[in-house]
């Protein structure tokens, strides 16, 4: 809207009403004094486009978004730690203090929540949570190897089932996204939206169905994806039931449930081009669908088969494909109701 107030705009603005007879060539005290108030007022004029903008929350970020979404009783959701259990060996009687820091050979650090005595078989599980809070902190099973700092009697270290349940504060899409869905589609009284709001307002959860009256009069569904348009975990389906359970109308029986993962399987024949290599188009490819994927996930029932031929013709590094099949097939999958489909294997040769 200010865009065209230029430092030379406004410049020639500000010469323009100077008074004949007044020298206004460049080098003249007037000159210089106008352009270089014509300097700020070309910034100030810049700031007030980028205040324009912050104004609405379509073109608002951060902070400035955050104040949108408050107006709205909504506030961003922050960074959740990660968490577990993990296996400390060692001899009989040694002591893993609460606090004690184990990691990952990569790096991710994790805290034990208590104080653990190893017994005579030599090895108890301990509770931890990671140091830092997001989804760094996640951790597949035996990827907990490392001790930083030695503790007396403990030689061994490992995690039998993943540390899950971090998540990262929820970015701007996110919560532009909820902020719309509570002004576009008023809630009131539990009605759909109104469970929907209440699925999304939970930690890890970045999408949710709502099938009212799903088991007969009275009941809801309300079934949950993660904001990456995967099946959340127990605890977090578990946790969001909870807030659901705590804010829905008297009276209603809710079920809350992860989404059904549709895995999706391609193999494909490829001819490179461009000095294109198997495992970079792989990738690439592999790339491509998972985008395409989340774009479907709760929005589009359907995979289609020429979607996916175009995301491999269109990857950089191929000249052509053949012999591609959609889980096993050459059409298009439905997509249930309560399901999302998510990459499954894909073959490239």
């Amino acid at each position: 809207m200010f865009e065209h107030n230029t430092h030379e705009a406004v410049l020639s603005g500000m010469l323009g009403r100077i008074p004949a007879g007044i020298s206004k060539h460049e080098g003249t005290f007037t000159y210089d004094v106008s352009s270089a108030f014509a300097v700020e007022l070309a910034m100030a004029y810049t700031q007030l486009d980028r205040l324009l903008r912050l104004g609405f929350a379509g073109s608002s970020s951060g902070i400035y978004l955050d104040m949108r979404a408050n107006e709205h009783g909504l506030t961003r959701k922050a960074a959740v730690k990660a968490y577990g259990q993990i296996t400390v060996t060692g001899s009989n009687g040694a002591v893993v203090p609460q606090g004690t820091v184990f990691a990952t050979a990569t790096g991710t650090r994790f805290t034990t929540l208590t104080a653990v005595t190893i017994p005579a078989g030599g090895s108890a599980a301990v509770s931890v949570e990671a140091e830092k809070a997001g989804s760094t902190g996640n951790a597949a099973a035996g990827t907990v190897t490392q001790i930083p700092v030695s503790v007396a009697g403990i030689s061994m270290v490992t995690n039998g089932l993943p540390l899950t349940g971090g998540y990262d504060a929820e970015d701007d899409a996110g919560l532009l996204g909820r902020l719309l869905l509570r002004v576009r589609n008023p809630s009131t009284s539990g009605n759909a939206a109104h469970y929907k709001q209440w699925a999304m307002e939970s930690e890890g959860i970045g999408d949710a169905q709502v099938f009212p009256l799903w088991n007969g009069p009275g009941t809801v569904k309300v079934v949950l994806l993660t904001p990456d348009k995967r099946a959340p975990s127990a605890d977090a389906v578990n946790t969001a039931a909870a807030y659901i359970g705590q804010e829905r109308p008297v009276g209603a029986a809710v079920t809350v449930a992860a989404a059904t993962e549709v895995p999706i399987n391609v193999s494909v024949d490829v001819a490179l081009s461009g000095g294109g290599t198997l495992a970079g188009v792989k990738s690439a490819v592999e790339n491509g669908l998972r985008e395409y994927l989340k774009s479907l996930a709760f929005a589009d029932p359907v995979v289609r088969y020429t979607r996916i031929a175009n995301i491999i013709l269109d990857t950089a590094g191929v000249q052509d494909y053949t012999a591609l099949t959609v889980n096993g097939g050459t059409g298009n999958i439905a997509v249930a109701e309560g399901s999302a489909a998510v990459l499954g294997m894909v073959a490239v040769t």
